[in-house]
């Protein structure tokens, strides 16, 4: 037990342990400490839940109405008696958004970056990573056993020097992107990217979680705001952000979602998705497609809390998407500056290493639709205050 006390204690000391906090969902973008005895609130600035949908009628009944129909599970993995119609009509209707001929769904976003990288990739195989990219990326490079070339994050020109010296070496060859990165809300220069992955004859994948329903047309994506579709031969994504349901997908031709089907562990050896998520992603699927000012009113809000940090002396740059960080540095500086925004009754966690490199802490600010301009211009006056201390 020593090792482990003495892993927990210098997590602490260097202001990088975590703790779960229990919180009950009060709505509209509100949460309560579930333990705590103060009906104190808090304005919910982590949530994924962009365009919130979560608690949409029409997503809500939707889940209700599978749960009663179907029951509390699938029962079983999709290659067994889990694959239920329902299964089908949202990767038909997936596939349909992404441009792409199939889709295929996993249990989670992690899941299907750990199962579909090894799936494409082995000994004798290269991947080009970005260095930013997220936990689970890397986790399915590990466990590919490719050898794994980490570029510079968002460097086209670094990417390229990379396959120049090295893809030669190798049979098959996988890039793998964020289009928009979870940590740092930038953007992926993903036309440079495609060139790259035409001109050096590489597998191109790219990870739309935090784009999903947030960019492009009728929510489809960075990819499709880019036009590269044809470009890209993986495109992943979630149900649980900006979809406000659970579970991720992926979008490829049909030989390909075909292959992954037999071969992607975390697909073949998971129960399947529960019929009331699935219920609750197909409306939420068909709402963005359907509703594009969900969209155009998210844009304005995002617009409108980074106006007033600009306005209020914040000079660096805060990005294009509806991820906010604002970067501290210190790990106990930023711990020390969340507690403060918390007993103003904001919930912004404070992100830190290993999540992110070492002295780039920061507070992440996610910016939904259940902000009001209020909840946005008080907190950005809040946080400037704060900050002066």
């Amino acid at each position: 037990m020593d090792r482990y006390s003495e892993f927990l204690k210098k997590r602490e000391q260097a202001g990088n342990l975590r703790r779960l906090t229990p919180l009950t969902h009060l709505g509209r973008g509100r949460v309560k400490e579930a333990d705590a005895a103060s009906p104190s609130h808090y304005i919910d600035f982590s949530s994924n839940d962009y365009l919130a949908l979560t608690e949409h009628p029409k997503v809500v009944a939707a889940g209700r109405e599978a749960l009663l129909k179907e029951g509390a599970g699938s029962g079983a993995a999709r290659l067994m008696s889990g694959s239920l119609a329902g299964h089908q009509l949202l990767e038909k209707e997936t596939a349909l958004l992404k441009g792409t001929e199939a889709a295929l769904l996993f249990g989670s976003g992690y899941l299907a970056n750990i199962g579909v990288i090894p799936a494409l990739v082995g000994r004798g195989d290269v991947i080009f990573c970005d260095r930013l990219n997220h936990a689970s990326i890397y986790d399915g490079c590990r466990l590919a056993g490719a050898k794994t070339y980490r570029f510079q994050h968002n460097d086209s020109n670094h990417l390229e020097a990379l396959l120049k010296k090295h893809r030669g070496a190798y049979r098959q060859a996988l890039i793998v992107v964020e289009s928009i990165y979870s940590m740092d809300g930038d953007r992926c220069p993903l036309k440079e990217t495609a060139a790259l992955r035409n001109r050096f004859d590489c597998l191109l994948m790219v990870d739309e979680a935090h784009a999903t329903g947030v960019f492009g047309p009728q929510g489809a994506g960075v990819i499709a705001e880019d036009g590269v579709i044809g470009e890209v031969d993986i495109a992943m994504g979630t149900f649980g952000k900006a979809l406000g349901s659970y579970g991720a997908y992926i979008a490829a031709s049909q030989q390909l979602v075909q292959y992954l089907i037999n071969q992607a562990r975390s697909f073949i050896y998971s129960t399947a998705l529960p019929p009331s998520v699935i219920g609750a992603s197909l409306a939420a699927l068909r709402l963005i497609k359907s509703e594009p000012e969900l969209r155009s009113e998210l844009h304005a809000k995002i617009e409108m809390f980074k106006q007033y940090l600009y306005l209020g002396g914040i000079s660096q740059d805060l990005g294009p998407s509806q991820i906010v960080p604002l970067m501290i540095g210190d790990s106990e500086k930023a711990l020390a500056l969340a507690a403060k925004l918390k007993e103003k009754h904001i919930f912004a966690t404070p992100v830190r290493p290993p999540t992110v490199p070492e002295n780039t802490a920061r507070i992440r600010f996610s910016i939904t639709r259940h902000h009001q301009q209020d909840d946005l211009k008080n907190t950005a006056e809040t946080l400037l205050m704060v900050m002066e201390r």
